[in-house]
């Protein structure tokens, strides 16, 4: 058993095969989820886990390059708009239609108990180097 780190072995198998610019998606519960992408449902219950907490995790194991939010999230979810936006201060803001289409690029779509508006997020992978 590990002894740090993500105990979710979809998680920790998807975060191993990464390469540059491939995508993670973090959901919300109602996200839908494309055809042919992997899911890995985390949802237990509405509220957990939470959007934050994946989002901490995730940012302990990954090298993020750049993110995806949908601009809706400024305006209908400013407490998490203003907390990824201090980790990512040129982050990137599409539509949420369009948030949905690039979803179907995504390695694997993370989906959360989360159940507030717009709690979506695309991490692109960077390099360690």
């Amino acid at each position: 058993m590990y002894r740090y780190g993500t105990l979710n072995s979809e998680i920790s198998k998807v975060l191993s095969t990464l390469g540059h610019t491939d995508e993670i998606v973090i959901a919300d519960c109602g996200l839908p989820i494309p055809d042919g992408v992997k899911r890995i449902d985390l949802a237990l219950k509405q509220g957990t886990p939470s959007f934050k907490e994946v989002y901490e995790e995730l940012m302990h194991h990954m090298v993020v390059e750049q993110v995806v939010v949908a601009q809706e999230m400024t305006e209908q979810n400013g407490t998490l708009y203003q907390m990824i936006n201090k980790d990512f201060p040129t982050l990137e803001m599409v539509s949420h239609e369009d948030f949905k289409k690039q979803t179907r690029h995504a390695k694997a779509i993370i989906r959360t108990g989360e159940a507030t508006p717009y709690a979506n997020i695309i991490l692109k992978s960077g390099v360690i180097f």
